[in-house]
């Protein structure tokens, strides 16, 4: 899931290398950009797809389809990078409109705690169920070696894909084409992002956008972007440190001349922060008439 403006015009359906085509979700929106990116890997018979765009949305399912038609492939297995539902929802529209009942594999990283099972949306009745994988785990198809790697922050369970053949990242929302991504933890997001940098890949196919060509910039200017606004909130916490302060006072210092419409993603996006400070122990919490407040140890 995303956030910011769409600026590169991204094809329905393009082929981006001899082993990868793209088939934009058809779900365009102020979270999504034009639409969530999925990905047909391989270039054999059986294909890998990953993820799958949001329910009921029949242009994706068509041209999906076609795609499979005019390359005489069809779909191995279906790798989900996390559990949001512009990744996971068009997994019954697959099942029943593609694959016609025919059951293959749905990988991905276990969202629920051990012994729980997550349930794919909109197929609890024909008791279809997640296969989940651990750390560098290894899918293969002909053409492609894909290994995972649990990269929590933007979800608990999320996942990026190395394909070793193109040195290549498939970053789901940890890295989007375009703008920056949010996150659910910061401190989990942002030791993901130095995952990432340490493979030096050489291009990154993400969720969200257009492809992505400068993987180590890119990658360095998300890690800049978020040490920058950090430096902001501790500036403000040492202005005095004996003064408690609440997420929406800092947003109010750091956030000049921000839309009102923007205020609860500041506001969130300064929490997640203060909680990553916290977790370093460089701030400490209080709850105060039941509000957070923070302050500078």
């Amino acid at each position: 899931m995303a956030a910011t403006s769409v600026i590169t015009k991204i094809s329905r359906v393009e082929q981006l290398s001899s082993r990868v085509i793209r088939i934009l979700g058809c779900n365009p929106g102020p979270m999504t950009l034009q639409g969530t990116n999925t990905y047909l890997v391989g270039n054999g018979k059986k294909r890998i797809l990953v993820d799958t765009g949001n329910s009921n949305v029949p242009e994706y399912i068509d041209n999906l389809k076609d795609t499979l038609q005019k390359f005489q492939c069809s779909i191995q297995e279906v790798v989900i990078t996390h559990w949001h539902q512009d990744h996971t929802g068009g997994i019954a529209d697959i099942y029943n409109d593609i694959l016609k009942g025919d059951k293959i594999p749905i990988f991905k990283f276990r969202l629920l705690s051990e012994g729980g099972n997550e349930k794919i949306p909109n197929l609890e009745e024909k008791q279809l169920k997640y296969t989940y994988i651990k750390d560098l785990h290894e899918f293969s198809t002909e053409g492609a070696t894909l290994k995972a790697f649990h990269t929590p922050g933007h979800t608990k369970d999320h996942m990026t894909l190395y394909m070793k053949e193109e040195d290549a990242i498939f970053s789901g929302d940890c890295i989007l084409g375009e703008g920056t991504a949010v996150f659910e933890d910061l401190y989990d997001y942002m030791n993901s992002l130095k995952i990432l940098l340490g493979y030096n890949a050489e291009i990154i196919y993400p969720g969200h956008g257009p492809v992505i060509n400068n993987p180590f910039e890119k990658i360095n200017g998300y890690i800049h972007h978020r040490n920058m606004r950090e430096n902001q909130i501790l500036s403000v916490l040492s202005e005095d440190p004996t003064i408690k302060h609440t997420a929406l006072s800092i947003v109010e210092k750091i956030y000049k001349d921000l839309d009102t419409r923007l205020l609860p993603y500041a506001q969130s996006n300064v929490t997640h922060h203060l909680n990553k400070l916290f977790k370093e122990k460089k701030v400490a919490h209080f709850d105060d008439k039941d509000q957070s407040k923070w302050s500078k140890l």
